[in-house]
């Protein structure tokens, strides 16, 4: 045998294959295809192929909505408080802990003052990433000092809503922030002034029985669920059979209770020309 011919068995096994870096590619959930990642952050976190829309932070939609560098932060340090001393699996204070850890965030909102395509605007944007977007008394605080500081600027109010509802860790203190913020808004419409109300996946309980269906322009995306109860609950109550899709955005547009269906990639410019409607 030649020393050619005398190959061992490191010099014919199969090349490894290259690992793929983890979460590099993404299962959409409404069309099932790979997309990756970076095509779809570059579409708005939007399904390229399918146009679902995905669940995006409060900062993520604060850069999506507001002008580069626009952006002035209010209200960043409220930071909320445990007066209830609540515990279920652990305690409150360690579960805020966390998500404060998590996000970097003090509580489930980002407000402030910005330009949308030049137009001036106060804007507040639930946060999702923490504890489910879910409306404590800092998030019913400064969506109120938010309104009513543009009430005082006689500035438009721009709401994006994304939420489990109102936050059971603080129990009534939590459902007193929907009056709240429900009593600013009227002020600031008694002042002939604007709020567009963006609902987007998902808009449930508390936020939805207050701030997100009060203003005078309510936009949706795509798809979004938007609603108080639960499917289930509704039918257990009724005792009736609900329609497929019943809170999803596109029937509630059917329904009157949206105004408009705007998929992301327009969300902004159509903020700005409501503005434009309605300016003074």
């Amino acid at each position: 045998m030649t020393q050619t011919q005398a190959r061992t068995w490191t010099d014919i096994r199969p090349a490894r294959k290259a690992v793929i870096p983890e979460g590099l590619w993404l299962r959409c959930p409404g069309c099932q295809k790979m997309i990756y990642r970076r095509h779809l952050e570059a579409n708005l976190n939007v399904c390229p192929e399918c146009q679902h829309h995905y669940r995006i932070s409060a900062s993520e939609r604060v850069k999506q909505l507001a002008d580069p560098g626009s952006f002035v932060e209010m209200f960043a340090g409220l930071m909320p408080t445990d007066p209830l001393k609540f515990r279920d699996l652990k305690s409150y204070k360690d579960r805020l802990l966390a998500e404060q850890l998590k996000t970097g965030r003090s509580d489930a909102v980002q407000a402030g003052r910005c330009f949308i395509k030049g137009r001036e605007a106060v804007v507040c944007c639930l946060d999702l990433t923490f504890m489910m977007g879910s409306m404590g008394s800092v998030v019913g605080e400064a969506i109120t000092r938010s309104v009513e500081h543009a009430t005082a600027q006689r500035l438009p109010v721009v709401v994006v809503s994304c939420s489990g509802g109102a936050r059971m860790q603080e129990s009534g203190l939590s459902l007193m922030q929907m009056a709240k913020t429900s009593a600013a808004l009227g002020r600031h419409d008694d002042a002939g002034l604007l709020f567009v109300s963006v609902l987007t996946d998902p808009t449930t309980g508390g936020v939805t029985a207050s701030f997100a269906m009060l203003g005078d322009v309510i936009l949706a995306e795509p798809g979004a669920l938007i609603g108080f109860a639960g499917p289930r609950v509704i039918q257990q109550t009724i005792r009736q059979e609900l329609p497929a899709g019943f809170q999803r955005s596109e029937f509630l547009l059917k329904s009157g209770f949206v105004d408009k269906v705007v998929p992301r990639g327009q969300l902004r410019s159509e903020i700005a020309r409501i503005i434009d409607y309605t300016a003074v």
